[in-house]
């Protein structure tokens, strides 16, 4: 397993990340927070829903990051008629052999691209749900692992678009994080017409990273520390959400293993190997918020889930003890990591 034995292996890391960084953004112009996530979920071992209007670069952000990185990517354009064996795959029978054979799905890739995920049934969308969670596909009674990094890039046009269904709970449950592209600026839709306008980016576009470079980046994201308050601070931060008045549902315990998994990749990121609680601040909302069902009296005050989140940020107290050992940055030594923080 690849740590951070001195900070040099830091730097190698934060540069091949860097690298896909780059390469993504040379495509989606103007949005370098909505790359830095989605880099953050694939190193947090996450999903990622990419919720949004028609047109504004969701499927090119998911075959963006996919193209950027030498893998096996496989899409599925969710429709109606879509049935829950095209995902995950079928038992044929082979005459010559006289034995069933296992064709496997769309869904045995590294980088799975699910396109409009919502235009498919609820049944069709529940495909997923054991490979989203386990990493694994069950079929006819047999078992089958998937590959190694394992990441669901899905895009969703929102659910008051004609033609869509809503993401069941437990399937948004599933998902680390959601983001929104939201529409470009003046100047980075221009470039847009300048660089699109002549030819597709990704036509150009060639891997920056293997699919061997992401597991080690994983690896050591494990790694990072999380010190006591902070844990602590994730955590009241979660349960604050299950008993605020405003909402209905709150978020589960999967979505504080996201919260703190996520944490650990953006202080990755940002050089550190340890995490900050502005690392916990940043991510809150895109963690957390999709996961959320608002009360009907907060749907008619129109409270967001974006709202409770900011709010429950304000009301829940920050750590403030001094970067040390025992404080909330990284311990004295590398060697004094807290076992309880070293894996999930």
């Amino acid at each position: 397993m690849t740590t951070y034995d001195d900070r040099a292996s830091l730097a190698d890391l934060t540069t091949t990340a860097d690298r896909v960084r780059r390469s993504v953004e040379s495509v989606i112009e103007g949005k370098p927070e909505v790359v830095r996530l989605a880099l953050t979920v694939l190193l947090a071992e996450g999903h990622l829903l990419i919720e949004d209007v028609p047109g504004v670069g969701k499927t090119m952000l998911a075959k963006t990051l996919a193209r950027s990185i030498d893998c096996s990517v496989q899409r599925i354009q969710f429709t109606p008629d879509l049935l829950p064996s095209d995902i995950t795959g079928v038992s044929i029978y082979d005459q010559q052999r006289r034995e069933f054979e296992f064709k496997p799905g769309a869904i045995f890739a590294q980088i799975v691209i699910g396109d409009e995920i919502n235009r498919a049934s609820p049944k069709t969308q529940s495909a997923l749900l054991e490979s989203m969670e386990e990493r694994q596909v069950t079929a006819d009674g047999q078992t089958y692992q998937l590959p190694s990094p394992f990441m669901v890039v899905a895009t969703q046009n929102p659910v008051e678009m004609e033609g869509t269904y809503p993401l069941p709970e437990a399937q948004r449950d599933r998902f680390m994080a959601r983001v929104s592209v939201g529409y470009p600026s003046a100047e980075a839709e221009l470039q847009m017409l300048d660089v699109h306008g002549r030819v597709s980016p990704l036509d150009d576009l060639q891997p920056v990273a293997h699919a061997h470079d992401i597991v080690k980046l994983i690896d050591a994201v494990r790694e990072v520390y999380v010190a006591e308050p902070v844990r602590r601070y994730v955590v009241d931060l979660v349960a604050a959400t299950r008993s605020h008045p405003d909402l209905r549902l709150g978020a589960s315990p999967r979505a504080t293993l996201h919260l703190l998994r996520a944490v650990k990749a953006s202080a990755a990121l940002s050089g550190r190997d340890f995490v900050l609680p502005d690392d916990v601040q940043a991510l809150a909302a895109p963690v957390l918020a999709h996961r959320l069902l608002p009360t009907a009296q907060a749907q008619l005050n129109r409270r967001s889930a974006e709202q409770v989140v900011a709010e429950i940020l304000q009301r829940t107290p920050v750590p403030t003890a001094a970067v040390g050992a025992g404080g909330i940055g990284a311990p004295a030594g590398h060697g004094d990591r807290s076992p309880g923080v070293r894996g999930y």
